[in-house]
């Protein structure tokens, strides 16, 4: 993906569920390499905004394209550009670690798969739980699997949604490791943390949800810890 590529871009984006509007006119531009932390209360819209980027919930109105390809309507292909960890670990329980990433990667065409998710399960730290079956990981461990099978594919686009759940912080500095390595290669990222430290330390900008709108983007190099928890005690109300 080219350095000046517009990775996600989003105008005007509604959602509604039954007669409730989630979504009220979202406008949001990420670059290839940049990482953008989603920000805001619980309720704000954030993990609508992620399935409608993910092409798991379609939009009610507005454009989403990723890579150039519209989400609604180029859904196959994008969701061939997109890495995903959400709260959902979408695994196969009754399945191993290693038959669960081959056949993530049979899904995905990833040339010598078996390979590629032997290089994973150890990137992941999970190489000697590799025959086990899912069903009996930890929450942490499930979460690590997850990270392997997001990243298999070698995706354009990683979609985190607070994709730190259940890990300690030998898992933690893990995942900032593998979000670097991602933005090192061109990768974007769009992810939601309620840790404002890690949104500030890993992200290139910030933007804040407030009732389904985006009501504040700011560049996070702009920003102290302490002026980022200011901010959102006035923003995020």
């Amino acid at each position: 993906m080219n350095s000046a590529t517009v990775a996600v871009e989003v105008e005007g984006l509604k959602k509604s569920y039954g007669l409730k509007p989630i979504l009220r006119g979202i406008n949001l531009r990420v670059q290839a390499g940049e990482r953008l932390a989603l920000l805001g209360a619980n309720g704000a819209g954030k993990t609508t905004l992620m399935r409608v980027l993910a092409c798991l919930a379609k939009p009610g109105a507005g454009m989403v394209r990723l890579c150039g390809w519209n989400a609604e309507c180029d859904a196959q292909e994008v969701r061939r550009l997109i890495g995903l960890v959400a709260h959902q670990p979408y695994l196969y329980e009754d399945l191993t670690a290693q038959e669960n990433l081959e056949f993530f990667a049979r899904m995905y065409r990833v040339s010598q798969g078996r390979a590629r998710a032997q290089v994973l399960l150890e990137r992941v730290g999970l190489a000697k739980r590799a025959r086990e079956r899912v069903r009996t990981f930890s929450r942490g461990q499930l979460q690590r699997l997850a990270w392997a099978r997001a990243l298999l594919h070698q995706p354009d686009i990683l979609l985190l949604d607070e994709p730190d759940t259940g890990l300690d912080q030998q898992g933690h500095a893990l995942i900032d490791e593998l979000m670097a390595e991602h933005s090192a290669r061109g990768g974007s990222t769009v992810f939601i943390t309620h840790q404002l430290e890690r949104a500030l330390a890993l992200s290139d900008q910030l933007a804040f949800l407030v009732n389904g709108r985006i009501v504040r983007n700011c560049a996070s190099r702009e920003l102290s810890v302490e002026a980022l928890q200011q901010l959102y005690r006035e923003v995020v109300r």
